[in-house]
């Protein structure tokens, strides 16, 4: 049953039969409509007619071109349908069908005349497969025959060449008679293959007893009488043939002998075999060695290996007899009596190595059982060296412990702190002027990291597995105390000195000893990665996926943090004077503007002081760069806060203020200098004293007329809130009775402005600002000192709101793990242990060149 359906898929087979019938090339077809397929699209063929509607002015050429091709078409299948009528003549098709028959019948009778010919051919040649098969047979029985003869020759004369111990040719005919005998494995069954199966199999075991009491002779016999040695060597031929497990047991035995005395002489519990005779133990077997070369030994093939074997038991001897003598010692087992006993076992077997040109690993295990291998000497001491690793977590508590001491501090500050006189900095910071002895970073650190290289040296030749690991984990924990006992001590130092308010000098040892800090963090916190990858360059593969110094990294990044905020507290410290003055200012006693006020001097030249020393004394500059940063939001910070405490500052107080900040702002653009300005530290500082521009110039603006003090507020400030506008009347020292009438007036118009915000910077003014900015102690975290000063006040403050300059240079609290080090080349790995020397050169390193 058929469905009606607007398209019929027509199977390829039928397509491809009509174009046989048609006799049609579908390659050849040019037109569409002449193509049968079941991808025929109409609207294409359309397409092709009309491409486009000036061609629709042969609509009627088309319809009459596509009539006629109907009529061509239809008369082609009449034509067709009668060629078909008479092709199916019903007596033409039974004659097709007869002569179809015919050759069927043919095919039959061929088929059949062909199986009779298979038939006669094969018994016309079955004779002469028999014969074949025969032949086969015949030539097996004949080389079978031949190999019994072989065989039975060939024991016949074995039994001859063992009996008159001609060992040198017994072993190319006892080969002779394995690789014959191997022939009748099978044949086993028959009777006489069975009893010469059997003798061969004796006169083997014969073979094997005589050449056993051959050696065992050989091995026993008496100096006085020596036997010859060509007839050992011949006999260690036979030894090959007759396979490995008999070479092995000879061997072992005469290791077995050889080792005899020295099982009796070096006893663990006699006096010779204790830990400090473990020298005369390798010398008595270096003396076994040299007689076995040259006298017993020589009569072995070389691929015997009898010198390794002989090491291989020795090694497996001592072994055992060091594990019992070093778990006797217990706690009595000093470290010095364990360090010079494995270094002589160590180089005992470096030198034994080194004889035979093979590592140590090879030789045990080509000489040894796969089943127990044997291990180094020095795998003995494993267990142990807890000792060693115990010595060196005392030893660096004993140095560490006079910095760790509060009452030695003074001492160690009288190393590391720049010579100062009294609390004023040098006038001069040139080359001339310095202190030649000052170094950039405290020498302890130089000093730890010199021990570390040592024992992680002196460990990685005892051991690279969990010995090294413990020494991983305790200096892991000393670097963690350093941070915390001895660098972050430093900046929690109290003062001493009670500075008065109006006193524009700075502590100048203390300036210089939160740089040390900064400069000493850095390199402990680089050099700790330098560390971490030589660690597991040397330790075993399964604990370095465990080691990791980034804590300790972070820490030493967060002592940097602390000191620079140390660095800011002397600088406001030192600052606090000016804006004392400033503050206390009265603006309503000036009439004019005769210049810059006279704090702005002291102000200037601290900060230059305080910068200029900094520079100076901070070694990597990207640090100079994140004081510099947070030094200038503290600075603006500051006056800001000062600025709102001198209010009314009336419009000749704003101009006068306004000379000042221009002043000021100067200062703080030449601070970093050529090498340290950085665009983000420009354009911060540009975006900060712009806002404190705009608030001063409002301020110089009359109030009267009113209007254009409110629009003048509007083009400056930018925003229609009332309390900002109220802020600059408080500031201005505008009288109550007039404000009001300003701020109906400022309502008014800042209605009608809807492009105004409703916000501004002066939002977060704070009119009643705290006396200091508070920012992280050094003291109030050991894990993350904090970096970015808040004030007191929180985000109300007038820093909050007047924006610091972000960091130029990278956060000192991330890690700086990657970075290249001064004076080395990029992509260049920097390889502190490579050279210990350079620890102590580091820390006596000095900046020669002028500033």
């Amino acid at each position: 049953m058929m469905h009606n359906s607007d398209h019929v898929d027509l199977p390829q087979q039928l397509i491809h039969s009509i174009h046989q019938a048609l006799e049609l090339n579908p390659d050849s077809i040019s037109d569409s409509l002449d193509e049968l397929s079941d991808e025929f699209k109409s609207v294409d063929v359309l397409n092709q007619l009309f491409p486009d509607e000036a061609s629709l002015t042969q609509l009627e050429a088309v319809q009459g071109r596509l009539a006629e091709d109907e009529r061509l078409l239809q008369q082609e299948i009449l034509t067709l349908e009668d060629e078909l009528g008479r092709d199916q003549d019903p007596s033409r098709i039974q004659l097709i069908q007869e002569m179809i028959s015919d050759v069927l019948g043919q095919m039959s009778r061929i088929r059949e005349k062909a199986s009779e010919s298979e038939a006669v051919v094969r018994n016309i040649t079955k004779d002469i497969q028999n014969l074949d098969l025969a032949k086969k047979n015949l030539t097996t029985s004949m080389t079978t025959l031949k190999r019994l003869q072989m065989l039975g020759n060939a024991l016949t004369q074995l039994e001859d060449q063992v009996r008159e111990k001609r060992y040198g040719e017994a072993a190319q005919t006892l080969a002779a008679v394995k690789e014959i005998s191997g022939a009748f494995k099978s044949y086993t069954t028959v009777p006489f293959i069975a009893r010469l199966w059997k003798r061969v199999q004796q006169v083997t075991g014969e073979v094997r007893a005589q050449v056993d009491a051959e050696f065992e002779a050989f091995y026993l016999q008496d100096p006085s009488k020596q036997t010859r040695t060509s007839q050992i060597t011949d006999a260690c031929a036979v030894v090959d043939v007759l396979g490995l497990d008999v070479r092995t047991q000879l061997i072992e035995r005469y290791v077995a002998i050889e080792l005899k005395e020295y099982r009796r002489i070096f006893r663990a519990n006699d006096e010779a075999g204790h830990l400090d005779n473990i020298s005369r133990r390798f010398a008595w077997f270096r003396r076994l060695l040299t007689s076995h070369e040259t006298e017993a030994g020589r009569v072995f093939p070389v691929e015997w290996r009898a010198g390794w074997w002989l090491f291989t038991k020795f090694v497996a001897i001592t072994r055992d007899d060091l594990s019992t003598l070093l778990s006797k010692a217990g706690p009595s087992l000093t470290l010095k009596l364990l360090l010079e006993t494995l270094q002589q076992t160590t180089e005992f077997e470096s030198a034994m190595s080194k004889k035979w040109a093979a590592p140590l690993d090879e030789i045990l295990r080509v000489a040894s059982s796969p089943t127990a291998p044997v291990l180094p000497m020095t795998s003995a001491f494993e267990p142990h060296l807890g000792i060693f690793v115990e010595a060196q977590d005392k030893a660096l508590a004993d140095m560490l412990a006079p910095h760790r001491n509060p009452k030695t501090r003074g001492s160690l500050d009288a190393v590391t702190m720049p010579s100062t006189a009294g609390s004023t900095p040098r006038a001069s910071l040139s080359a001339d002027n310095r202190e030649e002895s000052t170094p950039i970073v405290m020498p302890s650190s130089t000093e730890l990291f010199y021990f570390y290289a040592q024992s992680l040296e002196q460990c990685a030749k005892l051991s690279t597995d969990q010995a090294l690991f413990d020494l991983y984990g305790v200096q892991k924990k000393w670097l963690k105390i350093y941070a915390e006992d001895v660098l972050l001590p430093t900046l929690r130092r109290p003062h001493t000195l009670t500075r008065k308010s109006l006193d524009a000098h700075f502590d100048a040892a203390e300036l210089g000893r939160t740089c040390l800090v900064v400069n000493t963090a850095d390199y402990c916190q680089r050099t700790a990665s330098e560390l971490e990858d030589k660690i597991k360059e040397k330790i075993a593969e399964r604990f370095k996926e465990k080691v990791t110094l980034q804590m300790e990294r972070d820490l030493f990044m967060s002592v940097i943090s602390g000191a620079i905020n140390c660095q800011l507290r002397e600088l406001e410290t030192a600052c606090e004077g000016a804006f004392t003055a400033l503050s206390r200012v009265n603006w309503s006693m000036p009439n004019q503007v005769t210049g810059y006020s006279a704090y702005v001097d002291d102000l200037v030249k601290v900060i230059e002081q305080v910068a200029d020393q900094i520079k100076h004394l901070v070694e990597q500059k990207k640090f100079v760069r994140n004081f510099l940063d947070k030094a200038c939001g503290l600075v603006l910070t500051r006056f800001t806060n000062a600025l709102v405490k001198s209010r009314p500052l009336r419009e000749i107080g704003a101009e006068q203020l306004l000379i000042d900040l221009g002043v000021l702002k100067s200062c703080l653009l030449k601070l970093p200098g050529e090498t340290l300005s950085t665009s983000g530290y420009i354009r911060s500082l540009t975006k900060i004293t712009t806002r404190l521009e705009a608030l001063l110039k409002v301020i110089v603006t009359p109030v009267d007329p009113a209007e254009g003090f409110i629009l003048n507020y509007t083009l400056l400030i930018g925003d229609a809130s009332f309390s900002n506008f109220q802020k600059i009347l408080d500031l201005k020292g505008t009288p109550k009775a007039e404000q009001n009438s300003l701020l109906d007036t400022f309502v008014t118009t800042a209605s009608t402005k809807t492009e105004l915000n409703s916000t501004s910077f002066l939002s977060s003014l704070d009119m009643d600002p705290p006396p200091t900015v508070t920012y992280g102690s050094p003291g109030a975290s050991r894990v993350a000192l904090p970096l970015v000063m808040t004030p007191s006040g929180g985000s109300d403050g007038a820093l909050g709101v007047l924006n610091s300059p972000p960091s130029s240079g990278p956060p000192t609290g991330l890690s700086t793990e990657g970075t290249a080090a001064k004076g080395s080349e990029p992509g260049q790995k920097r390889e502190v242990f490579s050279d210990i020397r350079r620890f102590v050169s580091f820390g006596l390193r000095r900046d020669t060149q002028p500033t």
